[in-house]
């Protein structure tokens, strides 16, 4: 348990103080004054001035936190009676102030990536064209001709009068719905074992247990797959967005479901339900959990670009608006429909929240 608690905080902490480090180092390059980079949530134990910038550690050890000069606009009601600051944020161009914004997510992102690649470069499961025997159990017409675990089965030979034909097997469902045609019929297996072929004739039964199969083998077409390094990234890249798309999906669907007042699905998971898998993930080892760093990356970018108050996304709106329309929204009501939108999210965490508890505790 505290196993699990202490790498849920680890996980939580790495993530956000790699989203707030995209937004750190973008207004540094910028020109922007950082008033101070936090590590850990208020109160404060430490502080150092370096510069312009206070680097704390603070007592809430979960994240961190960037506060940039003039990012709510406090200082802009100034404006009349003094210069504006050029190191204000509020001040600077509509591009620069994106840039910023969007920083954070875009180190989630990048975290992901290189996660994803790594993950590569050890081996990871991948779905491919080769269908193996990931079992053979006992007393069953596989174990009979003698089908072993690790085969590979290339072709399916169906002999006349059945037909005469030769399938190559590049799938489980082929596989299964081809042996499910010719259930009490000779079939013959043309299988791959460490190099060398072999032929196996075979009577798929008709009558079998359910858990068995009319031949009595498990199959699968995932394979651990190693990538060189050079090409990992490359890959990497291509199934952050691929799994990308799929997170915005499910987040949009949750979101639709919500809004229109249907059931959200049960695997909709907060807080108690992320340390639950972390949990889980540590019983598989550290690159299950390398793997869920990575996942929950991916998630924490796309729900902060969504255009909603207090997020990322919800701030970019305002500067979007801002350069499309010439106009500044009163700083007054951009900061109230914030607050209003923080109340909204954290109201969403506790109902999430309980959600996860009752999915745990209540059966």
């Amino acid at each position: 348990m505290l196993l699990t608690i202490f790498t849920f905080l680890l996980i939580l902490s790495v993530l956000i103080m790699v989203h707030e480090l995209g937004h750190f180092i973008s207004a540094k390059k910028l020109g922007i004054k950082v008033e101070e980079f936090g590590f850990g949530l208020p109160p404060r134990i430490i502080g150092i001035k370096k510069g312009e910038t206070i680097y704390s550690i603070n007592w809430l050890p979960i994240g961190g936190f960037v506060r940039l000069f003039g990012e709510d606009r406090e200082d802009e009601t100034k404006k009349r009676k003094k210069r504006i600051n050029k190191k204000a944020f509020y001040s600077r161009p509509i591009w620069q102030r994106s840039l910023v914004l969007t920083a954070g997510v875009t180190m989630n992102f990048l975290l992901a990536v290189f996660i994803i690649s790594f993950l590569f470069t050890q081996g990871v499961m991948m779905a491919t064209e080769r269908i193996h025997i990931e079992k053979v159990l006992p007393d069953t017409p596989a174990a009979v001709v003698g089908l072993k675990e690790k085969d590979t089965i290339k072709e399916l030979r169906i002999h006349p009068p059945a037909g005469g034909s030769t399938f190559k097997i590049t799938s489980g469902e082929q596989l299964i719905n081809t042996t499910r045609e010719h259930l009490g019929e000779e079939i013959v297996l043309l299988v791959d074992r460490g190099g060398q072929e072999y032929s196996f004739p075979i009577v798929p039964r008709k009558d079998y247990p359910k858990d068995e199969g009319p031949m009595g083998i498990m199959i699968s077409n995932y394979e651990l797959v190693k990538y060189p390094i050079w090409q990992a990234p490359i890959l990497g890249t291509k199934e952050a967005f691929v799994m990308s798309y799929r997170l915005a999906k499910g987040i949009g669907t949750t979101i639709w479901k919500m809004i229109s007042f249907q059931s959200v699905s049960k695997d909709v998971a907060g807080p108690v339900g992320i340390a639950q898998l972390t949990g889980q993930a540590i019983k598989f080892g550290q690159y299950a959990v390398l793997e869920l760093v990575g996942l929950l990356s991916l998630n924490l970018a796309i729900v902060n670009i969504l255009p909603f108050p207090a997020l990322d996304g919800g701030r970019l709106l305002f500067v979007l608006i801002e350069g499309t329309t010439g106009k500044k929204i009163r700083a007054k009501w951009e900061r109230l429909i914030h607050q209003a939108g923080m109340i909204v999210l954290l109201g969403l965490i506790v109902l999430v929240t309980i959600n996860d508890l009752v999915r745990i505790f209540v059966k």
